[in-house]
C-alpha cells in the first residue's frame, strides 16, 4: 500500500510542498534525523496555556518525530498539520517550531501534512483554534529538538550539555561548532528529554515569535501564480466532471437525456449519483454527473442532459414566508437558554420597554476558488488532491463511500483559494471519489461559481427580537433576547428547530452586559436547506442585533452610542457564569473557564481603543457618520468604529478602526491581515450577502447578484490595533472574531450619518 501512494504521489506531492522536496521523499531517500516520540505534561512556562484540545476529535499530537526532520546539509523539514487559506497557520505553527530550535527561517523547507489525524492530530481547520490549540505543543515540538541537537554536541565534544550554546542554526561550545545537519546523526540517538528538563526560551530570546517579520509562506508562489490549488493538480489520462444537482435538497432527477450529453465531442460517461436527503452530513446531493476530457466539453454536456427534477419535501421552502414566520416566532416565549434575576417582574414594572427586531438572511461562503477535488481511485486504493479545511473527515467520507478502509485513502491538501467554512465539507471531494471508481480513472470534478451559489452549506438565516426594560431614570433593568434561526444540527440529526449549545454559546446566552434581569430563549425554525458554519457562524446575527440595538437605544435615551456600550457593559468584571444564570452547557468555543473567562474590561478597552483611533465625538460633515460595535467571539474581544459618507444615496466607507484583544500576538503581521480581511467580509455580509429561496431554489447565481465588496468602495484607510500582551497571556482566536462587529458598526454610523436605521442584512449600498 505505501509503495502504490509513493509511486503516484511524489511526482504531484512535490509541488505541494513549499520549496522541494516532499517529506516521504525525504525520509527515503537522504540521511537524516527525525526525533523521538515526545509527550509532555502542561508547560510550567505557560501557566494558562491549556485549551480544549484535548476535547476535539483525536485531539493534539506534539510528538516531535512527527513534525521534524533534519537533512545532513542543515535544512530543517517542518510539517504543518493545519490547512492554509490566507489565515497563515501553515507558516505561523512552523515558524514557533522554528524559533524554539533555534532554527534559521531561511534553511527551514515546510510540508504540508496529508489527511491523518491519528498522526497529527485535530487537522480541522476552523473555530480559530489553530494557534491558540497548538501554540505550545509548537514550542515543545522545537524545544525538544534544541535540547537534543544540544545533547548530542555535549556528548561528542565531552562536555557539561549546560554549557553548549544553540543558535541560529549552529550549535557551538567554547571555539568549538557545529551545524545542525552535522549533529542529524548522533542526535537522533539522544534520548527526548523529560518535559521538565526542556529548557524553554524566555520571551526576551524569540527571534520571530511575536515579532511580526516572517511572510506567509507561500505569498511569493500565491503573487506570481506558482501557487498550487486544487484546480493546479493533473494526472495522466485524467477526466473532468460536472455535476448537475437537485436545486432543492432532497430532490431527484425524474428523467435526462444522457443521449444527448454524450453526443457532446469529448464526453466519455454519464452517472447518476446517490441522492441525499437531510440528515445526511456532508454527503453529496446526488443528481447526474457529465464526465469528459475537457472542462469545456463537461460543461457542454451538462447543459444538453434536460434534466427534470422533482422537488422533494422542500420544494415549498421561500424566503419571504418564511421569514415572516421566524419573526412571528420571535414574539413567543421560546425555550429558555439563559435566566438570571425576575425578567417577568422588571418588565411588568418598566417604565419603558424598547423593543426592536433584526433579520438576516441565508449567506454563501463564496471564496475566490469554488470547490474542486481530484481523485483517483485504483480498486484497491486511492488518492485526493484537494483544498480541503478538514482532511481526515474528507478522507473518511470518501473512504466510505467507495468501500475502502480509510488505511488505502490518501488526501493531499493543496492550498485553498479561501475557505470560510465552506471547504470543511468536502461533498465534492466525495464526489470525486465515487466518479473515479465509476469511470475507473482520475477524474476532477470542478464546480462552477453557480455550482457553489446554488448547492452551499448556507451559513442560517436569523430573526433576533430584543427588549429592554428601562426603569424611570433610563437605566436598564431587564433585557430579553430571543433568537430564532435555522440550527447547523439538523445536517447531523433530525431535525427539532432548535439550536445547540455551541450556536446559543455564539454572542446569545453569553451577552456580558450587567443587567440584573435576563432572559435569553431560542425559538423554533425548522430548517429546508442545508445549514452549515461560515466565518464567525452565529456571532454574525447575534453582532448584528445587539449591536444594532445598542446604537438604537442610546438614541431613543438620548445618549451617545460609547455611553450605551459602557454603561451596558458595566465596571470591569471577570463573568461569574453561575451567577449570571449561564447554562450547565454554556460552550466557551471549546475553552476551560480558567484562562479563557469573559473579562469586561477587555470589552471595554478595545471599544475605547477604536473609538479614540477614529476620534469618535469629533464634529463631521453632514452626511457622514461614525458607529461602534464590539462583540467577543473565539475568546478573542474586537471592537470596531467606521465613519461612512453617503453619497448621492451610496454608503461608502472611507475609514475603519479595528482593535483585537487576541492575548499575546504570536503573529503581529497575520493578525493584522485577518483583522483587515475581516473587515472585507464584514461589509460584504452588511450591503451584499443575501441568499433567498423561491420554491426551495436558491434565487441567486453569481457576482452580478450575489456581489462582494470590491476596491471601489473599500475602505481607504483600515487600521488594526493590537492589544499587546506578554506570553503569559495565552494566544486567542483570529481568524473569525473581526467579522461580526462589522455590519452593525456600519448600520449605527450609516444612522448617524443619513437618520436611517437598517434593520436587516445585506443592507444594500443604497439608502
Amino acid at each position: 500500500m505505501l509503495k502504490y501512494l509513493d509511486q503516484i504521489h511524489s511526482p504531484v506531492a512535490r509541488a505541494l510542498t513549499v520549496q522541494k522536496v516532499s517529506r516521504r521523499a525525504f525520509l527515503g531517500t537522504s540521511s537524516a534525523f527525525a526525533v523521538a516520540v515526545f509527550t509532555a505534561p502542561r508547560a510550567e512556562a505557560f501557566p494558562v496555556w491549556e485549551t480544549g484540545g484535548s476535547a476535539m476529535p483525536n485531539g493534539l499530537v506534539d510528538d516531535p518525530m512527527v513534525f521534524v526532520s533534519i537533512d545532513t546539509d542543515g535544512t530543517v523539514h517542518l510539517v504543518a498539520h493545519r490547512s492554509e487559506m490566507g489565515t497563515g497557520s501553515r507558516t505561523t505553527l512552523p515558524m514557533i517550531m522554528a524559533d524554539e530550535m533555534e532554527a534559521d527561517w531561511d534553511r527551514v523547507n515546510i510540508i504540508q501534512a496529508e489527511g491523518d489525524e491519528p498522526k497529527y492530530g485535530n487537522q480541522n481547520t476552523d473555530g480559530s483554534r489553530s494557534l491558540r490549540h497548538h501554540i505550545q505543543a509548537a514550542r515543545k515540538i522545537g524545544g525538544s529538538v534544541r535540547m537534543m541537537l544540544a545533547g548530542a554536541a555535549a556528548e561528542e565534544w565531552g562536555v557539561p550539555v549546560g554549557e553548549v550554546v544553540v543558535s541560529n542554526h549552529t550549535v557551538s561550545h567554547g571555539g568549538k561548532s557545529l551545524g545542525f545537519g552535522d549533529l542529524a546523526e548522533n542526535a537522533m540517538a539522544m534520548p527526548v528529554p523529560a518535559h521538565k528538563d526542556i529548557d524553554y526560551k524566555s520571551e526576551d530570546a524569540f527571534r520571530y515569535i511575536g515579532k511580526g517579520q516572517v511572510q506567509i509562506t507561500d505569498l511569493r508562489d500565491i503573487t506570481t501564480g506558482a501557487a498550487v490549488y486544487g484546480a493546479d493538480v493533473t494526472l495522466p489520462g485524467m477526466k473532468i466532471a460536472m455535476v448537475a444537482r437537485p436545486p432543492v435538497v432532497g430532490g431527484k432527477a425524474t428523467s435526462f437525456d444522457a443521449e444527448a450529453a454524450m453526443a457532446i465531442p469529448g464526453v466519455v460517461a454519464v452517472h447518476e449519483l446517490p441522492y441525499s436527503i437531510m440528515p445526511a452530513g456532508f454527503a453529496p446531493l446526488g443528481g447526474v454527473a457529465v464526465v469528459a476530457d475537457n472542462t469545456y466539453a463537461a460543461i457542454q454536456g451538462r447543459e444538453a442532459l434536460n434534466i427534470t427534477w422533482e422537488g422533494g419535501p422542500h420544494a415549498g421552502y421561500t424566503s419571504k414566508s418564511y421569514m415572516a414566520e421566524m419573526v412571528a416566532e420571535t414574539r413567543k416565549m421560546g425555550t429558555v437558554m439563559r435566566e438570571q434575576g425576575d425578567p417577568d417582574t422588571a418588565f411588568a414594572n418598566a417604565a419603558k420597554v424598547f423593543t426592536q427586531t433584526y433579520t438576516q438572511d441565508h449567506m454563501a461562503h463564496i471564496p475566490m476558488e469554488p470547490p474542486v477535488a481530484l481523485a483517483n481511485f485504483t480498486g484497491d486504493a486511492m488518492e485526493i488532491w484537494a483544498p480541503v479545511q478538514s482532511p481526515y473527515q474528507a478522507r473518511q467520507d470518501a473512504a466510505k463511500a467507495v468501500g475502502l478502509d480509510e488505511a488505502n485513502v490518501r488526501v493531499n491538501v493543496t492550498l485553498l483559494g479561501g475557505g470560510f467554512g465552506r471547504k470543511s465539507k468536502a461533498d465534492y471531494v466525495t464526489e470525486a471519489a465515487l466518479l473515479s471508481q465509476l469511470v475507473k480513472a482520475p477524474v476532477r470534478v470542478q464546480w462552477t461559481r453557480e455550482d457553489d451559489v446554488h448547492h452551499s452549506f448556507y451559513h442560517t438565516a436569523s430573526a433576533e427580537r430584543i427588549e429592554a426594560a428601562l426603569d424611570g431614570s433610563g437605566k436598564v433593568v431587564g433585557w430579553r433576547h430571543n433568537s430564532t434561526a435555522p440550527s447547523i444540527l439538523s445536517i447531523f440529526a433530525p431535525d427539532s428547530g432548535h439550536q445547540f449549545p455551541i450556536e446559543t454559546g455564539m454572542g446569545h446566552v453569553d451577552v456580558p452586559f450587567d443587567i440584573p434581569n435576563v432572559r435569553m430563549d431560542n425559538g423554533k425554525a425548522m430548517a429546508h436547506t442545508r445549514i452549515g458554519w461560515f466565518r464567525a457562524v452565529s456571532n454574525v446575527p447575534r453582532a448584528w442585533a445587539i449591536g444594532s440595538f445598542v446604537g438604537e437605544l442610546a438614541h431613543e435615551l438620548g445618549k451617545d452610542q460609547r455611553a450605551m456600550w459602557l454603561e451596558l457593559i458595566g465596571a470591569p468584571r471577570t463573568v461569574d457564569t453561575v451567577a449570571e444564570g449561564y447554562p450547565e452547557t454554556y460552550w466557551n468555543y471549546g475553552e476551560p473557564a480558567n484562562g479563557f473567562e469573559i473579562k469586561t474590561g477587555k470589552l471595554i478597552n478595545v471599544l475605547n481603543i477604536a473609538a479614540d483611533a477614529i476620534g469618535y465625538g469629533k464634529d463631521l460633515p453632514e452626511g457622514e457618520g461614525i458607529g461602534l460595535a464590539v462583540h467577543r467571539s473565539f475568546v478573542s474581544y474586537v471592537a470596531v468604529a467606521t465613519r461612512v459618507k453617503i453619497i448621492d444615496g451610496k454608503v461608502t466607507v472611507p475609514e475603519m478602526h479595528m482593535a483585537i484583544d487576541c492575548g499575546y500576538a504570536a503573529n503581529p503581521e497575520r493578525i493584522s491581515s485577518q483583522m483587515e480581511g475581516a473587515s472585507v467580509m464584514g461589509m460584504t455580509i452588511a450591503q451584499h450577502s443575501g441568499i433567498t429561496f423561491a420554491d426551495g431554489a436558491v434565487e441567486q447565481s453569481n457576482f452580478y447578484d450575489y456581489d462582494v465588496t470590491r476596491s471601489t468602495n473599500y475602505p481607504n484607510n483600515v487600521k488594526v490595533h493590537i492589544v499587546p500582551h506578554g506570553f503569559d497571556e495565552h494566544s486567542t482566536g483570529v481568524g473569525e472574531p473581526g467579522v461580526p462587529p462589522v455590519a452593525p458598526s456600519i448600520a449605527n454610523a450609516v444612522f448617524e450619518a443619513q437618520g436611517k436605521r437598517l434593520r436587516h442584512i445585506p443592507m444594500g449600498e443604497m439608502i
